[in-house]
Formats: C-alpha cells, structure tokens, sequence
C-alpha cells in the first residue's frame, strides 16, 4: 500500500490503553495435555469480553518472552509425571489464575504487546513492525535522500508506533531517527487538518521542544524524523539504561532506584512547566507528558511527541487519570502527567499506586509540596493546580532559565479552530469515561457490601424480626375475629330474647314456619326464654326467621 493511499474502511481504532482483566472459568483435560478456558473482557464492560483457550504450554512461551523485563513472575512450575491428576489441575489453575492477575495488574506489562497477543489474539495479530516498514519504504521512494540504518526493535512502550534509525545518504555520519505511528481513538481533525498540522511541526521552535525534522502524514497513519538523541531521554536518565534497548528490559526492573539532585528536579520541572504553559497558551493540545518523551540535552529538557495528540493517541497515564472525575481537560491531564513525572525523578521510580497517601522523605518539602497539590487524595479528588499556580510555588520559582532562543508556532486562525474542536472531543470522550467507571465502581462497591458477612447477618436479623412481627400481627387478627364473632353471638341472643320467642322444651315435632309471619305470644314480663336443646339440630330455614333476626344473621 503507497503511503498516501486511504486506510481500508470500517477499520476499528482501539484504545490499547483500556486494561484487559482475566479469569480462568473451567480446565478440560484432553488425552495428553489440559486446556484452560479463560474470559478475557476490556474495560468494565461484561459485554466486551470473550474466551480465550490456553495450554500450559502457551503460558510457558509467554512467561519466557517476559524474561527480557528482568522480573521473577509466579508462573507455576513444570511437571512431567502426574500432571492429568484432578488434584494437581486445580492447584495449577489456581497458579495460572495469579500469574494472569500479576502480568494484567502491571502498567508496563499489561501495555506491552506480548501480552495483548496473548489475551486478545484478533485485535493484535498484525505485524506493526512490519506495516510499518512497508510504509517508510514507499516513504523514500519518493524521498530518495533518506536512508535506514536500523529498526529500533521496541524501544517505545506503543504498539502501533515503530521507530528506525536513519541517515542522509550526503551526511552518512549524522543519525536520525524515524518514527511511524498509526490513527488512534481520539483522532477527531478532518484529513486535511489532520494533514496540515502534521506539516505544520517542523516549523515549531521552542528552546524546550525538540525540534522535528520532517513531517508527513496521509489518512491513516503519521511519518516523522528527528535527530538522534545519543543521551536518550529523562527516563534513560534516571534508570542509567541505553536509548537503543527495548522498553521492557530499561524500565521494568531497574538495578539501581535513585532519583535525580535536587537543583537538576528544580530545573528540569521548570523548564518543563514552562513548555506546558507556552502549548497551553496557543490552544495546542498535549496530553502526553511522560518521562520517555522528554529528550535531554546537557542541562535542557525538550519536549518530544507532539504528534500524538493530532494522531489520536491514548496517555500512558490514561488507566490512571480515567479514574478520577476533576482530571477532565488535557490541561489537567499534563499537570497530573506532572506529578508523576516530578515523583519519578525524586524518588528513581514511579508511584506504586494513584493517589498517594504518603510520600516518602524528599530532599526538599517544596518537592513534597508539589507532589500532594498533584497525586494526593485531596489533589485527585478536588482537580489539579493550573500550570501558572505551580511556577508560583516554592519549588520552580526561584529558578533562572538563561535560555535566549524565542518561540514560535504560527497556527493558522481555521486549523486553531479545529484544533479546539478535536480537543473539546477528546476531553468529552474522557469525561464519558470517566462517568462509566464511576457508575461501576458504585455499583461494585454496592454489591460487596451486600454480599459482606456482616450486611448477610443484618438482613438475617431483620428477617426473623419480621417473621415475628407478622406472627405478632397475624395472632391479634384472630383474637380480633374471635372477639367480633363472640360479640355476633350474644347480639343475637340478645336479639332472640327481645323478640320472646319460646320454644317449649317438651316440644316433639319441629317447628316450621308458613310463608306468612309467625304469630308470637306476649309473656308476662320477667318470662326468660328457654332454649331447647334440640333448636341447635334443627333444620334451620333463614327465610322463616323474623326479619330482625333475618337482618342481623345476614350481617354476620
């Protein structure tokens, strides 16, 4: 495919920053091995998730691959004899179960590309490396003058971002190096602008920005070439590793942790500071700051990859900003970026989890100052400082920048529009993020609590109060009922003896009752009714009854 043709349509850009979680759901033992079935699910969403089948095998190969990172990872050992046995199957998949929640649970690794093949073999199974040699070929048929040294075989933590070591054919002493990036997920400008932009930043000087080279792009992807760095970056600083090596054996597990002097933290946080302010002022959205993108040049920072936000490209802080509603603008996100690049050069490392509860001794409170206004709980729950507030601190303020060189970047009055739209994009897709995880996290915290020990014993309470207090009520509805019908008796006792009917108890025939009204005999007064004990066998006829015991037995 020539470099400027058009990518294929329908291509899905993912966000290779979302984590993927996976569990183990069964084993299935075959006649000579056993295979691990595992649900695999990007983000919080149950619904983007699907299965993977793996042998013990396949995670031997990939627990080799991550040798290279130096770190000892709890992958359960081998065995040859009695490995079919029940027993064993669980323990191992217990084992696996750890090994997937360590390597998913590590931001360098979880990142890398070993492991996405691993967990989500449809959406890495491409070769980037070599897409994009194939791009930069057509590239330099049409520019002749340059020419590849080498491929810096995964120097960068991206995946779709590739680089190469360059020359020019008329200087074969100078090095170069090239970097190719495919679109990401929050790429929002046209083509065109798109396009224009990315021609637009070799005309970018800064005294703190690294200098780009040459540009170009097309629809789906973005070239760009710049001096080779022979110090490498502030990272390859702080861990004394070499520029060329890859990522994961630099910064995974360094042999020695030591942060930086107090005056080189002070003067490279200034000169940093400073470059965030000039971007934020001219509307140019960044978002990327990290450790690995700035370049060092004897005692000045510069500023590297630029591009990434006009490619769409997710932070390497994202898993991290995403959880926290206030971090919502890109201006936000470089001061969160900031903060963790400010605790990595004081303390030779970054923190081991976001916020901070508390910072370990520094060599100045200032740093320790600055530190809390940016990853603290109250920091990260409140929203950050702005980058003109963090100048003013103790830390940055005292510091003199001798540099002479002016600024400039001249952006066109319609692509500073789109520009703000694309940003404005990019921070809405973040804020709905944000609201997701949020909601879940909610949710999940609901459902642990109701699902405690203790929350299980307080509905069992509950319950058994309830079933008392319904036995309670339901035995005062009776004794109600069995009072109203004792009441219904004697009413019609009283009922009975008002109406002096007398039935003689030397009565032997039944009485009945014509259609017409009885005729009834008026006693002499204190003649009390005598009840035969016969009356309750006879046949009862209601219609018979006079109509003012007929009322009350319908009542009744």
């Amino acid at each position: 495919m020539a470099f400027m043709e058009k990518p294929p349509a329908g291509k899905v850009l993912l966000d290779d920053t979302v984590p993927l979680t996976a569990a183990i759901e069964a084993s299935q033992s075959l006649q000579s091995h056993t295979e691990y079935i595992i649900r695999v699910q990007r983000g919080i969403s149950v619904e983007n998730s699907w299965q993977i089948v793996r042998r013990y095998s396949d995670f031997d190969l990939l627990n080799n691959s991550l040798q290279i990172t130096g770190l000892s990872l709890p992958l359960p050992p081998k065995k040859l004899i009695g490995n079919m046995d029940r027993e064993f199957i669980a323990e191992r998949q217990k084992g696996l179960q750890n090994y997937l929640n360590v390597i998913t649970t590590n931001h360098i690794l979880s990142n890398c590309e070993l492991v996405k093949k691993f967990l989500d073999p449809n959406n890495y199974s491409a070769n980037y490396t070599e897409i994009a040699l194939q791009q930069v070929s057509m590239f330099f048929r049409s520019e002749p003058k340059w020419e590849v040294v080498e491929p810096l075989k995964d120097i960068g933590w991206r995946i779709r971002k590739k680089y190469f070591l360059m020359k020019i054919k008329n200087q074969p002493k100078e090095r170069l190096v090239l970097s190719w990036a495919d679109l990401g997920p929050d790429k929002y400008l046209s083509d065109k602008d798109f396009q224009c932009l990315i021609k637009l930043l070799p005309s970018c000087l800064h005294p703190y920005i690294f200098r780009v080279t040459f540009a170009t792009a097309n629809e789906s992807s973005a070239l760009l070439i710049r001096m080779f760095n022979e110090k490498g970056t502030l990272k390859d600083l702080i861990y004394k590793a070499k520029p060329k090596d890859p990522f994961l054996r630099k910064y995974c597990n360094p042999k020695k942790i030591q942060g930086l002097e107090l005056q080189q933290i002070k003067t490279y946080g200034r000169q940093i500071l400073e470059v965030l302010k000039f971007l934020h002022d001219k509307g140019f959205p960044y978002g990327h700051l990290h450790a690995s993108n700035v370049v060092l040049e004897g005692d000045t920072c510069r500023l590297l990859d630029l591009e990434n936000s006009l490619l769409g490209l997710p932070s390497f802080y994202r898993s991290y900003f995403s959880q926290f509603r206030k971090i919502n603008t890109l201006e936000s996100v470089d001061v969160f970026c900031f903060g963790h690049l400010l605790y990595e050069m004081t303390y030779g490392r970054p923190p081991d989890s976001v916020p901070v509860d508390s910072f370990p001794p520094a060599p100045s409170m200032a740093v320790v100052a600055v530190l809390e206004s940016t990853l603290s709980c109250e920091a990260c729950k409140n929203g950050m400082p702005t980058v003109s507030r963090l100048l003013q601190m103790p830390l940055f303020s005292d510091v003199l920048l001798t540099t002479s060189e002016k600024p400039q970047f001249k952006i066109p009055t319609k692509l500073k529009e789109a520009l703000r739209i694309a940003k404005e994009c990019i921070e809405k897709r973040l804020i709905e993020e944000q609201k997701q995880i949020h909601q879940h996290r909610r949710l999940t915290r609901a459902q642990s609590h109701h699902g405690s020990e203790e929350e299980r014993k307080k509905r069992k309470i509950l319950a058994r109060k309830k079933s008392k207090r319904s036995a309670v009520e339901n035995s005062e509805e009776h004794s109600a009922k069995y009072s109203n019908s004792n009441n219904s008796v004697s009413s019609l006792m009283a009922k009975l003896e008002q109406s002096k009917m007398i039935i003689s108890p030397g009565s032997k025939t039944n009485p009945t009752y014509s259609a017409r009204p009885p005729v009834y005999q008026e006693e002499p007064v204190g003649t009390k009714m005598i009840l035969s004990p016969a009356f309750c066998s006879l046949p009862f006829d209601r219609m018979a009854c006079p109509p003012v015991l007929r009322k009350e037995l319908n009542s009744m």
